[in-house]
């Protein structure tokens, strides 16, 4: 009798929320970073939100960029449902997730627009896109933490995951309180606090857990005997 060990992928669509997941964040920055460099010589990323590059009359291609992270966290967040065991509302995790690309979508949809003085400013509603981002894709974290916890395959990324969402509430709340309101007392750095926020907490974050999903959905899953 000889044992092998044959690699049964799971499902297809949990290989390509992975890679969504993994994809989203870094194509997003690449978005946003390219038109800071090479389309807009007046725009600040220390001072300027990256909402700010939707203001004027290229706005488009930001807005395109919303829309195209938006979709891709949709499909890791349902994606990620299925591939972590399943507990007592745990659908809250993935569904804040969905709730972030949801505020994506209508950071597209409100998007800032620039005054004759060649200020942005928010015509109305977009404020709520970036409240829905930021705070649920924390919690996100926060919750998601919990059934790592509960997950012999994800526990190790769980203290990790909880950490990152517990960061990105206080920079969520550091943000809205003291860097984003027109006067408040870090507007001047309100960009690179953004940045900070996105950068060096809750991407890192999102594309480890989507490498960690890729990594479980190819490993061998059952020993054929034969």
């Amino acid at each position: 009798m000889v044992t092998t060990s044959v690699l049964l992928s799971r499902s297809d669509f949990q290989r390509w929320a992975a890679r969504a997941g993994a994809a989203g964040p870094l194509v997003f920055t690449a978005g946003f970073v390219a038109q800071e460099v090479f389309f807009r010589d007046d725009y600040s990323p220390i001072a300027d939100p990256i909402s700010a590059l939707e203001a004027d009359s290229s706005g488009w291609i930001q807005q395109l960029n919303f829309l195209a992270f938006a979709v891709l966290l949709l499909i890791f967040a349902a994606g990620l449902h299925r591939g972590i065991a399943a507990t007592r509302f745990g659908w809250a995790g993935p569904a804040l997730l969905g709730a972030a690309a949801v505020g994506l979508t209508l950071a597209a949809g409100f998007p800032l627009r620039e005054d004759q003085a060649g200020l942005a400013y928010d015509p109305g509603h977009h404020v709520i896109s970036g409240v829905t981002f930021f705070s649920c894709s924390a919690l996100a974290l926060v919750v998601l933490s919990r059934r790592f916890a509960a997950d012999p395959r994800w526990r190790g990324l769980a203290r990790y995951v909880g950490v990152a969402g517990v960061l990105g509430l206080g920079c969520f709340v550091m943000l809205g309180r003291f860097a984003m309101p027109e006067g408040a007392p870090l507007h001047d750095v309100a960009g690179l606090l953004q940045r900070f926020t996105l950068l060096a907490v809750t991407f890192p974050a999102l594309v480890t857990i989507a490498l960690r999903l890729r990594r479980l959905n190819c490993r061998p899953l059952d020993l054929i005997r034969s």
